[in-house]
């Protein structure tokens, strides 16, 4: 379980003021020295993040993050990276001394319940003072599971456990489907794999080794071939496939070779359902036809890799979307965690597959956009939008296509002046 990729598990957020006992409970629940212990506050500077097995939950990652009331300028910076951290979080734990419940506290639990992450409030250090009785009641009153700990001791830690599992998001639990509602058991999945010179030597990418190991799950068969053999494939099988998955920069020489009455769509698109809001990017793929030259683009990447050769986020989105708008576009790239707290000013925001994170994240990123006003989609359907191929792409999810014909439908003439 520890080679299970972040985004498959459930990110668990340590939140509190500094020298609280946030790195002794990580250390506690871990059994190992995952973040230094120091009575001299300020110790954690940075996030600090331990994956781990918690049953029956399965694998979790928790995130120490360095106390919220950090002061000058230094501070200040480790704030913020703790804020970013909210992002990300399925779990929000609030850690706090018994008998210290005070304005920190009662922020982190307002943004926690404003972005509806699940809380949980851990009273620390309780053989010190017992938690205020009142506090604890209010809190149940608001649904907000406490535990007591003393974390220094490990006392305390089977109930903290239960509460975590407690609180995991259904979403979770339930972990959705990526192929398996579109390829019935005992039906084929052709999976179109390009092999260039960004592919890990010796191994697939992350979105394709796990649609395949979901069509398996699902009890469907699987057929992985290479974008010049498709035609090939697709002409010795018997019958014709239920769906075609393609990379998405093969899309193009694929729709050629797939039958038309073959559903075709790509392993970004797939993901842009499990990790994100289809509709929502559907909806921001829409605003590409209102980009003019000059337009300001930002194009964000989960992982953090070295761009070679021909880059899908440097080089061919941006010359697809050019060739499209009819000149030059202004692009801002991001990776990893890096993102815009506002991203006013970007006339679209477009972003990779996410297949490195959970869903929260991407969904926090959805919401930060939408609240300014910039329209997000992601990779898949913007090389599908730019190409040509929109609707083909969206064949097999009916809802995203009715929302783009209805997006289309209800655009003002004015809107392609």
């Amino acid at each position: 379980m520890q080679h299970t990729p972040k985004g498959f598990r459930l990110h668990i957020a340590l939140f509190g003021r500094r020298n609280v006992g946030k790195s002794s409970l990580l250390n506690a629940m871990t059994r190992q020295d995952v973040s230094i212990v120091s009575d001299t506050a300020g110790t954690t500077t940075d996030p600090v993040e331990k994956p781990m097995e918690l049953l029956p939950v399965g694998p979790v990652l928790f995130i120490d993050t360095a106390g919220i009331d950090d002061v000058g300028d230094l501070g200040e910076l480790r704030v913020q990276k703790t804020r970013r951290i909210f992002d990300r979080a399925d779990v929000g734990v609030i850690v706090t001394e018994a008998g210290g419940w005070g304005e920190f506290e009662q922020q982190i639990l307002e943004e926690l319940t404003h972005r509806e992450i699940p809380a949980v409030v851990i009273f620390n250090k309780c053989d010190l003072a017992a938690p205020d009785a009142t506090r604890i009641i209010d809190l149940d009153t608001q649904k907000v599971r406490c535990v007591k700990t003393v974390a220094s001791e490990a006392r305390g830690l089977p109930d903290v456990r239960e509460a975590l599992i407690r609180s995991a998001p259904d979403d979770f639990v339930n972990v959705p489907t990526i192929l398996g509602d579109l390829v019935p058991a005992g039906e084929l999945a052709v999976l179109v794999v390009p092999i260039d010179l960004e592919a890990p030597k010796g191994r697939l990418i992350l979105p394709q080794v796990q649609s395949i190991r979901d069509l398996l799950d699902n009890d469907a068969y699987c057929m992985v071939v290479k974008e010049r053999e498709l035609r090939d494939a697709l002409d010795r099988l018997r019958r014709p496939p239920v769906l075609v998955v393609t990379d998405s920069q093969g899309f193009l020489k694929v729709a050629g070779d797939t039958p038309p009455d073959v559903p075709l769509t790509s392993f970004s698109i797939l993901f842009a359902r499990m990790k994100g809001d289809l509709n929502a990017f559907v909806r921001g793929a829409t605003a590409i036809d209102r980009l003019r030259p000059g337009s300001r683009v930002l194009v964000a990447e989960a992982c953090s890799h070295h761009p070679i050769g021909e880059d899908i986020g440097r080089v061919k989105i941006p010359r697809w979307l050019s060739q499209y708008v009819g000149g030059k576009l202004e692009f801002t790239h991001v990776q990893g965690h890096d993102f815009p707290d506002d991203p006013a000013g970007f006339d679209l925001a477009i972003h990779c597959g996410a297949c490195m994170w959970n869903r929260r994240e991407m969904l926090s990123r959805i919401i930060r956009c939408n609240k300014a006003g910039v329209p997000i989609t992601n990779y898949g359907l913007t090389i599908a939008y730019s190409l040509g191929i929109f609707e083909r792409a969206l064949g097999p999810f009916l809802g995203a296509l009715d929302t783009y014909r209805r997006s289309r439908s209800n655009r003002s003439p004015q809107a392609d002046v």
